[in-house]
């Protein structure tokens, strides 16, 4: 086979996190291989990421998370027939399930035409999604989440992985443009609870660094009303502080990619600065940056044993650095 006009297909559903997080193998394969060209299946909430990959030719959407609240809807059986006949009208020579779960293999794994390569049952969170792979491979798990899908696509693809740091490949894609107005961006945001930095430490750094940098603007984004109005009250009274409006992740990319700095909780749009290349400061209380923490060049973590013990101080020590 040749893998230069080899027909692949990826699986990488969720979340955003995990899904930037494939990128770097997808720039690894397109240099060692040429021309190489993937179709990938993703969550639809996410299916704007793959195409900012110039070795991607087709995006799959699929809606698990959507479609399992409303199981016996006629047109969530139309639409996941739909998705069906879209994945399997193409006989791929390589199927790589980079998603490692239950779900991806059951769900797109399983029905994509092609020999199916994964994770063997000890590299893999769910064992019994190995089953479903026809070539297995034991990838250790004490290495960043980046570095284990580097080496799972180079020995599916079969070429050597290269000693240098990943590239996500899409900071291109998003066009350097010089704001008339210089910024950094507060990523404020996250699921877990344990996860947020305390609002009220948001507020005191947004106070400094306007103080300390008057030329400065500080944006904040948001993704619903609870996230609106916490924004809302750290940008109240301070003119350089500005409420973003809701927007959609390639406009959040843009964002993100012209900004001086990020200061960011652990979350999606922390590796979304990452892989923009752009200097970022996450701050670490509740997870260990050390295996999925934000990966890529200019990249600070500050680590304490919980976000309560994360200190303006600490912050703008780190931003010092870097602006």
């Amino acid at each position: 086979m040749s893998y230069a006009i080899a027909k692949i297909c990826i699986i990488k559903t969720s979340s955003l996190g995990d899904v930037l997080h494939c990128l770097p193998a997808l720039t690894d394969a397109q240099h060692a291989l040429g021309d190489v060209q993937f179709d990938w299946v993703v969550e639809e909430n996410f299916a704007e990421i793959p195409a900012w990959h110039l070795a991607v030719n087709r995006v799959i959407p699929i809606a698990i998370r959507r479609w399992r609240k409303n199981l016996f809807d006629k047109q969530t059986y139309q639409q996941w027939q739909s998705y069906k006949n879209q994945l399997q009208s193409t006989q791929y020579d390589v199927v790589i399930d980079a998603q490692g779960l239950i779900k991806s293999a059951l769900f797109a794994t399983r029905l994509a035409q092609g020999e199916k390569f994964g994770y063997d049952r000890k590299s893999i969170r769910e064992p019994l999604a190995s089953c479903f792979y026809r070539h297995k491979f034991s990838i250790p798990y004490q290495q960043h989440a980046v570095e284990r899908i580097r080496q799972l696509f180079a020995q599916s693809l079969g070429y050597h992985l290269p000693d240098s740091k990943g590239d996500y490949g899409i900071a291109r894609h998003f066009q350097q443009q010089q704001s008339s107005t210089p910024y950094m961006m507060f990523i404020h945001a996250t699921t877990r609870a344990d996860k947020h930095w305390v609002d009220s430490e948001w507020k005191k750094s947004a106070e400094k660094i306007t103080a300390l940098y008057p030329n400065i603007e500080i944006r904040l984004p948001w993704g619903n009303e609870k996230e609106k109005q916490r924004a809302e009250w750290i940008a109240q009274g301070l003119p350089n502080v500005l409420v973003l409006p809701k927007s959609n992740l390639t406009e959040l990319a843009h964002q993100l990619a012209n900004a001086k700095a990020v200061v960011s909780v652990d979350t999606g749009l922390a590796h979304l600065t990452a892989a923009l290349d752009v200097p970022n400061v996450t701050l670490y209380g509740a997870t260990d940056p050390k295996l999925i923490g934000c990966y890529g060049k200019n990249q600070h973590y500050l680590h304490k044993d919980t976000m309560a013990n994360i200190g303006v101080e600490d912050v703008l020590e780190q931003l010092e650095m870097i602006m």
